[in-house]
């Protein structure tokens, strides 16, 4: 497979911080078409030298990339494990020994001769979306709490936006052993003439969802347009926000040739993950609001989280439950002079909530 791009557009913007954690490879107006790794980090906010671990890791991927590049030109993914491992000892190399270790987010891009591989940690995204049918083919998952809540079940769709939780990272790079995550790789392999890939950091999200973000990327408006656009949609955001958009011009495959693709059914693709909101985002000339999914069934397998509130409420109706059961047996059998009772009385067991490790704050 030979990709062809138009040249990419990247965005670099600090937001209403006094510092920019955010890190881009290729860096802000350097990207050509002849650029074929595409990394962006979001250093962690609050933590020591967020800036530092995003740029070390945005410099030492690609270098390792290109030192380790294949002669058959295809990307492996444990070419890409062994790269972000190369990271993770760079980062270790910068480790100062600091109270708050600092951290970053990855999402890296590699169009290769085997296709398109996309890898992340944290939530930072990836974003696949095909302008000739209008609509979002991939997104990445993001390792975050607010998005393990609603997985759970516990927090609705539209409350993974508004909730205080949802800076709560479950997974970044930071340096230690003990802090060694595993990246989500997928597949793009089904690419055409006309798609885009984005990547941004959460900061670009602010004020857009995926609808009106695939309407944005969908329109007749030239590239350079379409930048200013998002540029003027972030203005105002809190946080540091970046981007790449890459637009690719044509896809040449070989007669017979296969590419590998799994983002139909791969975890890594939050479009495909149950509970779910919808199938695709499909967006019209007038685009529409994203619905949540009506009645979606918890499987009863699984226990939910409860708050501590919840807890003690269910353990009390147990209680009075098994109370009156018990009063009506001893009443049931009051003056015949035994003891004996009809049906045993069933408890139910207390829900118990589950538990979560520690996540990594930004």
């Amino acid at each position: 497979m030979k990709i062809t791009l138009f040249p990419p557009l990247s965005i670099h913007e600090k937001g209403n911080r006094d510092n920019q954690e955010d890190a881009l490879y290729p860096a802000l107006g350097q990207a050509t078409a002849d650029n074929h790794i595409f990394v962006l980090c979001d250093g962690m906010g609050g933590h020591e030298h967020g800036e530092v671990a995003s740029q070390t890791v945005c410099e030492t991927i690609p270098q390792y990339l290109s030192e380790h590049w294949p002669e058959d030109g295809k990307v492996s993914d444990q070419l890409i494990r062994d790269a972000i491992e190369a990271a993770f000892v760079a980062l270790d190399g910068k480790d100062d020994g600091a109270a708050k270790r600092m951290g970053t987010t990855l999402t890296l891009i590699i169009l290769h001769d085997g296709g398109c591989t996309a890898a992340h940690i944290g939530d930072s995204r990836i974003y696949h979306i095909r302008t000739a049918e209008r609509r979002m083919l991939y997104r990445s998952r993001d390792h975050s709490l607010v998005f393990d809540l609603y997985q759970a079940g516990e927090i609705s769709y539209e409350e993974m936006r508004t909730s205080k939780q949802k800076n709560i990272i479950t997974k970044a790079m930071q340096p230690g052993a003990d802090h060694r995550c595993k990246p989500d790789i997928a597949h793009l392999g089904d690419l055409r003439d006309g798609d885009y890939i984005y990547m941004c950091s959460d900061g670009m999200l602010e004020q857009m969802d995926d609808a009106e973000l695939t309407d944005l990327l969908c329109s007749a408006e030239s590239d350079e347009a379409k930048r200013k656009r998002l540029i003027d949609a972030t203005k105002g955001n809190s946080d540091n926000h970046s981007a790449h958009l890459i637009h690719i011009q044509r896809v040449m495959r070989e007669e017979g040739e296969t590419v590998a693709s799994d983002v139909a059914t791969t975890r890594a693709n939050a479009l495909n993950i149950k509970p779910n909101v919808i199938d695709a985002i499909e967006v019209s000339e007038q685009p529409t609001a994203i619905r949540p999914r009506k009645n979606i069934q918890k499987k009863s397998a699984i226990p939910l989280p409860i708050s501590k509130n919840g807890l003690w409420m269910v353990l009390a109706a147990i209680v009075l439950v098994a109370i009156l059961a018990l009063y009506i047996v001893f009443s049931g059998n009051k003056g015949d002079g035994n003891d004996q009772r009809g049906n045993d009385v069933q408890q139910t067991q207390p829900i118990h909530p589950i538990t979560h490790n520690p996540p990594h704050r930004r």
